[in-house]
């Protein structure tokens, strides 16, 4: 059964930082481009940031600069640095791995609420 996990949310001052995790399973993780989503209470999920399998990057413009997407195959795990928070940051963060290139499906984490305090 493929999983992906979040973890690493809670609250932070404006300013400040935060490092959210999603440990996925390994044979989707290796063959994947993972995204990082967000959503807030009454709005569609928004794409945060992805990486490729081969490391290339995309961010939305909103976090450009800010936040930092990173992966580390060996440990098949998904990585989002948020830095310079801002109280509008404030949602739902969402792992999702997207193996359909490679014959596989798509796959959701749970979420993991970060909350950004003025």
């Amino acid at each position: 059964q493929v999983q992906l996990v979040e973890s690493g949310g809670g609250v932070v001052q404006a300013g400040g930082s935060r490092r959210l995790s999603c440990a996925a399973s390994e044979s989707i993780f290796k063959i994947s481009q993972m995204y990082w989503y967000r959503q807030t209470p009454g709005n569609e999920r928004e794409l945060v940031a992805y990486i490729t399998s081969g490391g290339g990057k995309h961010y939305a413009d909103s976090v450009k600069g800010r936040f930092t997407i990173s992966r580390d195959d060996s440990e098949h795990t998904l990585y989002l640095q948020l830095n310079s928070l801002k109280p509008e940051d404030t949602a739902v963060y969402y792992c999702f791995a997207d193996a359909t290139t490679r014959g596989r499906g798509r796959y959701w984490g749970q979420g993991t609420q970060v909350t950004v305090s003025s």
